[in-house]
């Protein structure tokens, strides 16, 4: 997992993992993007891999760094406020031994606080200034069901195997930008991204001290561009909604810059307004 100032999130998950699942021939890695030394004694108190990695602050590229320090073929990456159902990773294990040459994206369904409202992925549309918009297949409720592919899903938890990792833009740097962006290029690069029904997972969104990182939308706005540049996307749709609900001005400064500064490309584009 990933964390940033969260002792708490990484605690509970990482004692729920240890308590409740299969981790026979399984290292637990824990890639700090904040430096906190509570969390550093307890994941090293419990003989977990700690690492500190603040040299680019988000919530993409610190994940990303678990693909280059993980030791086993398959990696399991979630957010350090994450729960798995039971069974969950047990039937994991048991599917990268049945598929041993795995070149897919593997999520699950997302459980909300009620445990009872599940999501199986993200629609890639605009919406409310985010890029998605989870969905529910009725092909995902039951936890039996066979695995069907979907265009994407939150990145609060998702699995492939080390040899197929894709990558995150080493320019993203900030909140957001992952979503849709790395399921497109494991397409790209033959795989599929498939929701396991079974492979349950929930997510504490609720945060009553407040967020502890810095979540702006000039970041998101500013990481989507880099990817969807990179990808050979269309900018429109994303220029269309930001320009609707920001200052036009703010988002053309933004879009410009990331085009010209990270990108290193000046694109002709009609700018709404």
């Amino acid at each position: 997992m990933a964390t940033h100032n969260d002792f708490n999130g990484v605690y509970f998950t990482l004692q729920s993992l240890r308590l409740y699942h299969d981790l026979t021939n399984t290292e637990l890695i824990v890639v700090d993007n904040f430096g906190c030394d509570a969390t550093k004694h307890y994941v090293e108190s419990i003989n977990a891999r700690y690492i500190l990695f603040t040299e680019v602050v988000g919530s993409t590229i610190p994940k990303g760094r678990l693909f280059l320090e993980a030791e086993g073929d398959a990696v399991l990456c979630c957010d350090s406020h994450v729960l798995f159902a039971p069974g969950s990773i047990a039937r994991l294990r048991a599917y990268y031994r049945d598929h041993p040459d795995c070149i897919d994206f593997l999520q699950g369904p997302i459980v909300f606080d009620d445990l009872t409202t599940i999501r199986t992925h993200l629609e890639m549309k605009w919406n409310a200034q985010q890029w998605g918009v989870w969905q529910t297949d009725p092909r995902g409720l039951d936890p039996e069901g066979d695995p069907f592919e979907i265009p994407a899903q939150g990145l609060g938890a998702f699995s492939c195997r080390r040899a197929v990792w894709p990558g995150f833009n080493p320019r993203f740097h900030g909140f957001g930008g992952g979503e849709g962006y790395i399921h497109e290029k494991i397409r790209r690069a033959g795989g599929r991204c498939l929701c396991l029904p079974w492979l349950r997972w929930v997510h504490r969104f609720d945060r009553p001290a407040g967020i502890p990182y810095r979540r702006m939308q000039e970041d998101y706005l500013r990481n989507h561009v880099i990817g969807h540049a990179e990808l050979g996307l269309d900018l429109t749709p994303m220029l269309t909604h930001f320009s609707a609900r920001r200052d036009p001005e703010w988002v053309k400064a933004i879009v410009t810059k990331a085009l010209r500064d990270d990108v290193g490309a000046s694109l002709a584009i009609d700018f709404p307004g």
